[in-house]
């Protein structure tokens, strides 16, 4: 397990290296010709690992190289300066937005309309709805799920998705009368 270098790393590298080439003597010592010192040999084979770890260390960036710990988290600019009303607070072009929870809450209920529709169909336009958009299922697949035609399938998903869409024009539209088909 090679470690990082805040945690020993260099020293691991080399263990793991000298495990790996004990593993390759070890794996090799039957095809060992005797052309050279049995030292020689494995000591090549250690040279050999160690040259392929630095290639493939030599290409990974550390986690730490990464990190930049030299400047302020949040741009200076973005707070009021010395002298001015509430120094230090957020200036209005740097003061975070606003969190939106009326817009989290619309789109809440804005699923709970869709799936509330979506039970309300008819069983084969639930299902076809279904198995395309939650499930993300393809045209073949659900034909061969529900034993349907293409044609067959690309109806029922139309008219479920109109009236789904229809659901939601009148939820977005309070004004506007809902129309029930």
């Amino acid at each position: 397990m090679t470690r990082f270098a805040g945690e020993g790393g260099q020293y691991d590298a080399t263990e793991e290296c000298v495990q790996e080439a004990w593993l390759g003597v070890i794996r090799g010592l039957d095809g060992f010709e005797g052309r050279s010192r049995l030292r020689t040999w494995a000591v090549g084979i250690v040279v050999n690992i160690a040259r392929r770890r630095a290639q493939r260390d030599g290409r990974v960036v550390p986690w730490t190289a990464l990190e930049d710990d030299s400047g302020p988290t949040v741009d200076p600019h973005r707070f009021r300066v010395a002298g001015e009303r509430w120094a230090g607070g957020w200036t209005e072009q740097g003061a975070p937005r606003a969190w939106e929870p009326e817009a989290a809450l619309l789109s809440g209920e804005a699923m709970d309309v869709l799936a509330s529709g979506l039970a309300e169909l008819p069983p084969r336009q639930r299902a076809v709805v279904t198995l395309r958009d939650v499930h993300g299922l393809t045209p073949e697949e659900v034909c061969g799920v529900l034993d349907l035609t293409l044609g067959n399938q690309r109806v029922l998903l139309h008219r479920g998705r109109a009236r789904l869409r229809q659901l939601l024009e009148d939820y977005h539209r309070p004004d506007v009368e809902a129309t029930r088909t």
